[in-house]
C-alpha cells in the first residue's frame, strides 16, 4: 500500500464510502429485478388464465 501521509484517512474513507455505495447499488438493483420478475410472472399468469 502506498504511503498516503496525512491524507490516508481521507483517501481510505473515500474508498470505503465508494465501495459501500457500489454494494448498495448492486443490492438495490438485484432486489428491484426480483420484484419486477415476480410482477411479470404474475401478469403473465393472469394473461394465461384469461386466454384459456
Amino acid at each position: 500500500m502506498p504511503d498516503l501521509g496525512k491524507y490516508a484517512a481521507t483517501v481510505l474513507s473515500a474508498y470505503a464510502v465508494s465501495l459501500l455505495l457500489i454494494v448498495a447499488l448492486v443490492a438495490l438493483t438485484l432486489w428491484r429485478a426480483a420484484k419486477v420478475r415476480r410482477a411479470l410472472a404474475e401478469a403473465e399468469g393472469r394473461k394465461g388464465r384469461a386466454d384459456g
